[in-house]
Order: structure tokens, then sequence, then C-alpha cells
């Protein structure tokens, strides 16, 4: 994959370059400090589970929908081959082709994808980014994604359940925020995915199947925090269609997992965490 700074959805500060520049990869420790009261040693898995229930729920975006089936959507991957890349089942891994993604962005959010299979890719990708920022926690940011990302016909419908899912107050409170979406005085919200690699399982001239696999950065950084920012690990199908010249995302399902093992490393600290996202930004995708 191709990557470059994030151009202006999600959290945190940005880069003001939004093109697709550098080609490697940043891996970052932050340094852990015993006694730290945000989360000096790492926490078990039974612990962070009610929070792994909100991340899906956050991620899922029909969240109206999601709090009433979290935790058995497991979407199997149809078979098929596509016109445009052989057997679309056999893929390759996440590589650089070395062609630009696109030219141009939609308030921020990457558009105007090739009309392809690997367009299909970049566009599954950069769609699941922007529809795991925080900005789906601003009613305004929230209607401007959903109109970008989703197929005309039907983001009328997902943006009336995303309204009324992050309107609320028992779920915005239950992670944490105030009742108008904001973290408390004190305290940075965190919502970020970050893409590990896309499978076309099928495709044909005007539609594709991308399953996308990634990491989820979710909670609330700083002191007195009750949902620390923890990790999950998720595998959203999208159903695309080629509308109008680009690629829009027709329907989806959501599934846990694949999931690695953890290792025996300490969280780091309130302030560590809150500064890394601050100053760390957050990355477009390109197949």
């Amino acid at each position: 994959m191709s990557l470059g700074d994030e151009p202006g959805y999600g959290d945190g500060s940005r880069g003001d370059d939004g093109g697709y520049g550098g080609t490697g990869q940043t891996r970052t420790r932050l340094p852990d400090r015993p006694g730290d009261v945000y989360g000096g040693a790492r926490r078990g898995r039974s612990s962070s589970r009610s929070l792994v229930t909100v991340v899906g729920v956050v991620v899922l975006l029909i969240a109206a929908i999601a709090f009433a089936n979290r935790g058995g959507d497991d979407s199997s991957s149809s078979s098929g081959t596509g016109n445009r890349g052989g057997n679309a089942t056999k893929t390759s891994p996440t590589a650089p082709s070395g062609q630009r993604p696109v030219d141009t962005n939609t308030g921020g959010i990457p558009t105007g994808y090739s009309h392809d299979v690997q367009g299909a890719q970049s566009a599954a990708t950069n769609y699941g980014v922007a529809l795991g920022s925080t900005g789906m926690f601003d009613t305004n940011q929230r209607h401007a994604i959903v109109n970008t990302v989703y197929a005309p016909e039907v983001a009328a419908a997902r943006q009336s359940d995303l309204d009324s899912a992050y309107s609320s107050e028992k779920f915005l409170t239950n992670i944490g925020l105030t009742k108008d979406g904001k973290a408390p005085a004190g305290q940075t919200f965190v919502s970020r995915i970050i893409p590990v690699g896309t499978k076309v399982t099928s495709s044909s001239t005007d539609s594709a199947t991308v399953e996308l696999w990634y990491t989820s950065l979710f909670g609330l950084s700083g002191n007195g925090s009750t949902n620390p920012v923890s990790e999950s690990w998720f595998t959203t199908t999208y159903q695309l269609k080629w509308i109008s010249g680009d690629w829009k995302v027709a329907d989806f399902t959501q599934k846990d997992g694949p999931v690695p093992v953890g290792r025996d490393q300490k969280a780091s600290t309130a302030d560590d965490m809150t500064k890394a996202v601050e100053e760390y930004g957050g990355f477009t995708y390109a197949r």
C-alpha cells in the first residue's frame, strides 16, 4: 500500500499534505511508566469486552441494527471470478502498484478511483478509515462522510440509522462522551482504524466485493478515563457499486478478527497516548 497523510477526517492533528508520497512504514512503541492510573499493565480481554462491543457498534455503521444483532455477524466470502482481475479469490498480497490512486478528494476523503479492482480496494480502505473516525460523532461531519461514501440510493437510510444511534445519550454515556458527543474536559477521544490488508472476493464490470481487515483504536485517553484506548480487530466486507464515475458503498457486513496473539507489553500512560494521537496523523491508503 502506498501511504500518505490522512487529509482531514478522523482524530488528532493531521499533516497538511494530502498526497500519497511515502511507501515506508512507521512502527512506534510508546514508552511505558509504572503505576499510571490510565493503564500501567496490559488489560486482559475480559476487562475490555464491553469496549470491544462498543467499537463494533461504531464501526458497523448501521448502528441501530448493530445494537440488536451485535456478536454473530459472520459473513461468508462469496466466490467468483472477476472479469478484470482473473480469479478474484486468489488474491496477491496488498502491495504498491506504482499507480497514483486518486487525484481528488471530497471533504478530505479521497475520491475518484480507477474503474478496476485496484480502485475498488483503495475505495473500500479509505472509506473504512473515514467511517471509523471521530468525525462520525459530529452531525455535520457524519452527514458529509455518509453522503460521500455511500451510494445515493442507500445514503438517506444509512444517515437516519446513524443519526439515531449517535445521538443516543445512553450510547454516548456508555463510551464516556458527553451528550454532544464530545470528550470530557482533560481527555481526548480516539476512534481510528488502521487497515492491514484487503481482498477482492468477487467483481464484475460495475460491482465489487472487498474485504477489509483492520485493527481499531477506540476510547478516551486522559487521567480519569473510564474507557482507556484499546485495540480490537475486525474484517468488514464492503459491497461496492460503480456509480457516476466512482466506487460507492452499497452494503456491508462485519465480523471479528482475525485477531493476533497479544504481546506482553505494558499499556502507555494517559499522557503518552494523548500525545501520540495528537502528534501522529492517520493515513489514507491505496492498493
